[in-house]
C-alpha cells in the first residue's frame, strides 16, 4: 500500500510549503494545485472557475455525500459543482493509487478514509498568517483593482477564506474542518521553520 499524507490548512499557515517540503523530503509525488488542473481538463471549465468552486462554500444548506442518491435539481450551478467534486474524488483516488503521496487540501484525508492516510492539520495564528501572505504576495493580500489591503482587509480575507473552506468540507465529508479528533497530528507553525518541521516529520517515516 502506499504511504499517503494528506494536510488539511488554514489560510496563510504554511500548510501548502510545508508538504511540499514533506514531499521532497520524503521523495513522494507532490498534489495541490494539479488537482485543479485535471479536473478542469476533465470537465472542459477553466482552472479558475474549478478553483473558484473548490475554495466557496457550496450553495445549498444540506450534505451530499458521494454515492448518495437526491433528488434531481434543476440548477446548473450546483449540477456544476457536483461534476467538479465527483471528478475530483476520482482524480485524487487516482493519484493516491499511482505512488507514496502528500496531498493538499481538497477534502483529501476524507476521500482516501478507507486508505488509512496519515492526516495532519496546519493551522497558525492570525498575525504570522498576514505576514506570510504578504512574504509570498499572496492574491488574498490584494484587492480586485490591484491594490494592496491593509492589514484589517486582509484579516477579514483569511477569515472568509478558512470559512469557506469549512463550509466545503463539512458540506462533502459531514465531519468539522480543523476538528483534532480528525487528524493525526495537528501543528501550529506560528513560529515554527517549516524546513525544519517538514524535516522532523518525515522523520516519523523512516
Amino acid at each position: 500500500m502506499n504511504r499517503i499524507i494528506t494536510i488539511g490548512r488554514e489560510f496563510g499557515s504554511g500548510g501548502r510549503e510545508l508538504g511540499r517540503r514533506l514531499a521532497e523530503a520524503l521523495k513522494a509525488a507532490y498534489y495541490d494545485r494539479e488537482i485543479v488542473a485535471e479536473i478542469a481538463k476533465r470537465t472542459s471549465l477553466s482552472e479558475e472557475y474549478v478553483h473558484q468552486i473548490v475554495e466557496h462554500r457550496p450553495i445549498v444548506a444540506f450534505p451530499i455525500h458521494v454515492g448518495r442518491s437526491f433528488y434531481p435539481m434543476l440548477n446548473p450551478v450546483w449540477d456544476q459543482g457536483q461534476a467538479v467534486y465527483q471528478e475530483q474524488h476520482s482524480i485524487i483516488r487516482e493519484m493516491a493509487g499511482k505512488s507514496d503521496c502528500v496531498i493538499v487540501g481538497r477534502c483529501a484525508d476524507y476521500i482516501l478514509r478507507d486508505e488509512k492516510p496519515f492526516r495532519i492539520f496546519v493551522y497558525a495564528d492570525m498575525e504570522s498568517r498576514v505576514a506570510r501572505c504578504r512574504e509570498r504576495g499572496e492574491d488574498a493580500g490584494r484587492l480586485e483593482g490591484g491594490e494592496t489591503m491593509t492589514d484589517k482587509e486582509l484579516r477579514r480575507r483569511i477569515a472568509e477564506v478558512d470559512k469557506n473552506r469549512a463550509k466545503y468540507y463539512e458540506f462533502y465529508t459531514g465531519q468539522a474542518w480543523g476538528e483534532r479528533l480528525n487528524y493525526d497530528l495537528c501543528l501550529n507553525t506560528t513560529s515554527v521553520d517549516l524546513g525544519k518541521t517538514a524535516a522532523a516529520i518525515a522523520r516519523l517515516f523512516e
